[in-house]
C-alpha cells in the first residue's frame, strides 16, 4: 500500500466514525462504490461540511418570555429628521457606514432560474430587482457626496452570473471600486428520515446557510481582513427582494448612533393582528424577533391604552449592526432552523430527481437571529407604502404585481 493509500484509508475511517455515529452509514457504504480519486474527492467535501447539525441535540432553540418593544415612531421622526439626517451623512462621509445586500436567494418561485436580483420587473423597459436597489442606494451617495462600500452577498449557485450580471450593467452607475462579492456558505441537506442525500455522483447535496451567516461567510471569505483595515463602524444588512427599501438611509442611521443603541431595525405598523409578519420584541429583556406563528392569541389581540397593537412593529429585514459587536458574534453558536424544501437530489439508480413537491430539510441560520445577540435594538418606524414592497411570490400578496403598484405610487417609471 503506497503512503497515499493509507492516507486515503485513514481519512476514510476517521470521517465514516464520525458518520456512523451521526447514523449516516450510508455514505460509507457508497464510499466503497467509488474509485480511489472519487473517494478523495468526496472526503474532501464532507471534510468541508459541518457535521453538527446532524447530532439530535441541535434543535431550534427553547423561546423565552416574551414583551413589547416600543419604536421611534413616524412622528418622532419627522421631528428630529433634520438632526438624525445629518448625523447620518457625517457618518457616511467620514467612511463609517458599510452595506451588504443579501443577494445569495434564487427567483425560483418568480419564474426565473437564474439569482433573484436578476428577474425584471419593468412593463415598458427593462428593470431588475438589483437595480431598483442599486438606484436607492446611489440617492444616498449622490445626497452624501460619498460611496458607501458595498458587500454582496450571493450563493454558490449564483456567485458568478451575479458577478457577472453587474459588470454587464456597468455596476447600475456605481463605482466598481466599492463593490465586493462574497459567497454564502453551505450546509447538508437531508431526507425526512435525517439521512444525507446526494446531489450527484459522489457530491453530498448542500444548500445556502441562510441569511443568518452572513458575517461568519464575511470571515471565511477573507472580507473582514478588509473591512478591519476600513473605517466602517456600522454595517446596513437588507434584502434583496424588496425593491422599495432605503439603503443607508442616513435619516436611520443618525437616529441609531444618536439613540446609543448597538444596533437598529426598520419596522413597519402591521396592518391587522393576524399579518404574517415578525415582530420586533423583547425576549427575556434582550431584543428579538417573534414570528407570526409563534405568538399566542393574547400577544396577537394584547392592545395598548390608546388602541394599538403591543406587538405591533413588524420587520422588513432592514438591520443596521455595529461591527465592534458583530466581531463578537463569530464565536457564538446561532440557532439553526429546518425547513422543509424542494430539494434535487440523485437516487439510488443514479438518475436526477426534480421533485414536484417538498421532500427534505435544508438548515438555515436567520438574520434576525443576530438581532437576539445584541445588547440593545432601536426600532425604527418606516412609512409601509414608501419603504416596503417585498417581492416573494409570482403573483398574489407580496408580488411582483404589488411591487409593481407601490412603485408606481413612488413614481417609479415600469
Amino acid at each position: 500500500m503506497t503512503q497515499q493509500q493509507e492516507n486515503l484509508t485513514a481519512k476514510k475511517q476517521r470521517i465514516c466514525q464520525r458518520l456512523s455515529a451521526l447514523g449516516q452509514a450510508h455514505i460509507c457504504a457508497y464510499l466503497e462504490q467509488l474509485s480511489e480519486a472519487e473517494q478523495d474527492a468526496m472526503l474532501r467535501q464532507i471534510d468541508t461540511l459541518d457535521l453538527s447539525i446532524l447530532d439530535p441535540e441541535c434543535a431550534d432553540e427553547q423561546r423565552g418570555v416574551f414583551t413589547p418593544l416600543y419604536a421611534t415612531t413616524l412622528e418622532e421622526i419627522d421631528r428630529n429628521r433634520s438632526r438624525f439626517t445629518e448625523a447620518g451623512l457625517a457618518a457616511i462621509r467620514a467612511g463609517k457606514v458599510g452595506a451588504v445586500l443579501l443577494g445569495g436567494g434564487q427567483g425560483t418561485r418568480l419564474g426565473c432560474e437564474h439569482a433573484k436580483g436578476m428577474v425584471d420587473i419593468g412593463i415598458t423597459r427593462e428593470l431588475f430587482i438589483f437595480e431598483c436597489l442599486m438606484n436607492n442606494l446611489r440617492r444616498v451617495t449622490e445626497q452624501a457626496g460619498a460611496y458607501i462600500p458595498l458587500f454582496i452577498m450571493t450563493s454558490v449557485e449564483n456567485h458568478d452570473e451575479t458577478e457577472a450580471f453587474f459588470a454587464e450593467k456597468n455596476y447600475f452607475g456605481y463605482s466598481k471600486e466599492h463593490i465586493r462579492f462574497f459567497r454564502q456558505e453551505q450546509l447538508p441537506t437531508v431526507d425526512p428520515e435525517g439521512r444525507l442525500m446526494l446531489s450527484a455522483p459522489g457530491i453530498i447535496s448542500t444548500a445556502p446557510n441562510g441569511n443568518g451567516g452572513w458575517y461568519a461567510s464575511m470571515e471565511n471569505t477573507g472580507l473582514l481582513h478588509e473591512l478591519r483595515q476600513s473605517s466602517i463602524e456600522w454595517l446596513n444588512v437588507f434584502a434583496v427582494d424588496n425593491v422599495l427599501q432605503s439603503i443607508a438611509d442616513p435619516c436611520f442611521i443618525g437616529a441609531v448612533i444618536e439613540s446609543g443603541h448597538v444596533s437598529g431595525a426598520k419596522v413597519v405598523a402591521k396592518a391587522d393582528p393576524d399579518e404574517k409578519v415578525g415582530v420586533l420584541c423583547l425576549e427575556d429583556g434582550r431584543p428579538s424577533i417573534v414570528e407570526y406563528y409563534e405568538m399566542t392569541e393574547e400577544m396577537r389581540t394584547l392592545r395598548e391604552p390608546d388602541g394599538n397593537l403591543s406587538y405591533r412593529f413588524g420587520v422588513i429585514l432592514n438591520y443596521l449592526f455595529r461591527v465592534d459587536q458583530l466581531e463578537e458574534t463569530l464565536n457564538c453558536k446561532m440557532p439553526l432552523h429546518k425547513v422543509f424544501k424542494k430539494i434535487r437530489y440523485m437516487d439510488e439508480s443514479g438518475n436526477t430527481v426534480r421533485p414536484e413537491a417538498p421532500n427534505a430539510y435544508k438548515f438555515e441560520t436567520l438574520a434576525l437571529d443576530l438581532v437576539k445577540l445584541q445588547k440593545n435594538c432601536l426600532a425604527y418606524e418606516v412609512e409601509r407604502e414608501k419603504e416596503f414592497a417585498p417581492i416573494k411570490n409570482k403573483t398574489g400578496v407580496d408580488s411582483v404585481d404589488t411591487a409593481r403598484e407601490l412603485l408606481r405610487r413612488n413614481g417609479i417609471m415600469l
